[in-house]
């Protein structure tokens, strides 16, 4: 009753605010009201609005809570991880050298498919083959001046043996002879001194299975120019640069006239890759690695592919990480997925986009990502009917980018265009009342 009173009251009150007054005071005051029109009239527009909101408030209870819906159905769902990466052939060589020499014929040109072993290019070989001839000569000599000490070791050593042989010999019969009186003592000590001196002759010979060989400085000396023989003689081989695997030409770097071992900023004279089986080159972040392995299926798209997409497989996932770049402090895994289309419009050289095929699940129960309710005892999602909220406990499965699979949980049930919130709050309940959004 109180409160109808005082809404009486202000009625009243208002009523007589906007009261227009009598002629006669209309007259009197007319030049005030004139200064204090818009005052008036600004003050009666703020009572007008107090008015309507405290009607407002006076009124029973707050409106129903807005909700949208959509009918719950079944349905396949795929959860894929997406990544970026740059298609190249399946094997990959950079044909460099380390040769100062001219290039003097280039029979192939990018585009060209080549085989293994097939010249790529020709180099000037005058300098080279001097070189060789000049490695030659010094092999030639350390070989001989070889064979001349093993002549020398056999023959000193013959010598030495046959010295040796003669100073026991004399040392015996200095011995006999010395005990019969026939020599001094200085004698037999000088005869056993020479004897000593032969054996110390014998061991300064170096033996290999009891034969004697040249001094080790000697073998050594072939063995070193040998080494550099094989070297001048494989650089000489290598003024026709070969190609090291069946592919395609995808890169010139040179031309003729230039030096091998100098090329536009210096990148390989040629890149040759195998292109009849391509690949993607994709870094995957630790925090999805976990979900990734060999064999997962793949669909790879590029703009060149219009709109199209084909087909591919998880092939290699590299067992170290390493760092994402760009000042972030995120480990990144190098990921192989193999593309298998021969007959696409894919090139090497361009950047792809991967979606790999994490999980899927088909014909289940499928709802926005957004309708899912998170409470302390778990997962929700609210069914409508009447206007009444009806939760529905749930366990979630495979999660795409816009919707998850549902799967009821503690004796509840779903059933086929239950209209499901897509806008719940975390406070709804049970009975709940809301209005559900036409549309």
């Amino acid at each position: 009753m109180e409160e109808i009173k005082k809404t009486e009251e202000f009625d009243k009150e208002l009523e007589r605010l906007m009261e227009p007054g009598t002629s006669e005071k209309k007259k009197k005051t007319r030049k005030k009201w004139s200064r204090k029109r818009k005052i008036l009239t600004g003050a009666a527009a703020v009572v007008i609005v107090l008015f309507i909101v405290i009607k407002s408030m006076s009124k029973g209870p707050a409106a129903q809570a807005f909700v949208s819906t959509v009918p719950l159905s079944r349905g396949d769902i795929e959860e894929q991880l997406q990544v970026n990466g740059p298609v190249e052939g399946t094997d990959s060589v950079d044909v460099v050298s380390n040769l100062h020499a001219e290039i003097v014929e280039m029979p192939v040109k990018e585009g060209d498919k080549v085989k293994e072993g097939q010249i790529l290019a020709i180099l000037d070989r005058t300098d080279i083959q001097k070189e060789v001839d000049i490695a030659q000569n010094s092999y030639d000599l350390a070989v001989a001046n070889y064979n001349e000490q093993q002549i020398l070791a056999e023959n000193g050593y013959a010598n030495a043996l046959q010295a040796l042989k003669d100073a026991r010999d004399n040392y015996t019969r200095s011995a006999a002879l010395f005990q019969s009186g026939g020599v001094s003592q200085v004698d037999l000590d000088a005869a056993k001194a020479a004897m000593e001196e032969s054996e110390r002759q014998i061991r300064t010979y170096n033996l290999k299975d009891g034969k004697p060989v040249a001094d080790d400085s000697y073998a050594l000396q072939i063995k070193n120019a040998e080494f550099e023989l094989d070297r001048k003689k494989k650089n000489l081989e290598d003024t026709e640069i070969k190609s090291p695997i069946d592919g395609t030409v995808v890169r010139v770097n040179t031309k003729v006239g230039r030096f091998a071992d100098t090329t536009e900023d210096d990148k390989p004279i040629f890149i040759i890759e195998n292109l009849e089986v391509l690949e993607m080159k994709i870094n995957i972040s630790e925090y999805s690695i976990g979900k990734v392995q060999i064999g997962q299926p793949v669909e790879i798209s590029a703009d060149i592919l219009n709109g199209e997409s084909v087909p591919g497989e998880v092939v290699k996932i590299s067992p170290t990480g390493e760092e994402k770049g760009g000042g972030s402090t995120e480990r990144v895994i190098p990921t192989t997925v193999r593309i298998n289309d021969n007959n696409s419009r894919l090139i090497a050289g361009i950047t792809a986009k991967a979606q790999i095929l994490i999980n899927e699940s088909k014909d289940t129960w499928v709802v926005p990502v957004t309708s899912l309710i998170q409470k302390e005892d778990g997962t929700y999602i609210s069914a409508v009917k009447n206007g009444i909220i009806q939760m529905i406990p749930v366990e979630t499965g495979v999660e795409s980018d816009i919707q998850v699979e549902v799967i009821p949980k503690d004796e509840a049930s779903l059933e086929e265009n239950m209209m499901i919130v897509t806008n719940p709050s975390g406070n709804f309940e049970d009975g709940m009342a809301v209005a559900v959004m036409p549309g």
